[in-house]
């Protein structure tokens, strides 16, 4: 069963920064790729960074390159997200999951599977 629980999330100003946590049970935490997802109201979820079983290898959306930074944790199964210069544009909620990469591009590994997402806002 998978089950994932983020937190982190909150209110902060333009230029601010966030870390997240995702807590992640289910498959084996250290052998599956895992990563950040996030979904503004009215649109899909999108992918925003991901970071590799094997070498830990990082994969970010052109979007968050240079401000946000993944890593993990395998001895506490958890996922982070560091979120730096924050933007407006960053609104949204963010979730992690197990993912999977195709042709160059991150989806998550369980669609129906997802946390209760943390809530992260950025005001101008």
């Amino acid at each position: 069963q998978v089950t994932l629980v983020e937190s982190g999330g909150g209110l902060v100003q333009a230029g601010g920064a966030l870390r997240l946590s995702c807590l992640a049970s289910g498959p084996t935490f250290s052998t599956n790729n895992m990563g950040w997802f996030r979904q503004a109201p009215g649109k899909e979820h999108e992918f925003v960074a991901a970071i590799t079983w094997f070498d830990a290898s990082t994969y970010y959306a052109d979007s968050v390159k240079g401000r946000f930074t993944i890593s993990r944790d395998n001895a506490k199964k958890t996922v982070y997200l560091q979120m730096n210069s924050l933007k407006p544009e960053d609104t949204a909620v963010y979730y992690c999951n197990f993912a999977r990469q195709y042709n160059s591009r991150w989806f998550p590994k369980f669609n129906d599977r997802w946390g209760q997402g943390t809530q992260v806002t950025v005001s101008s």
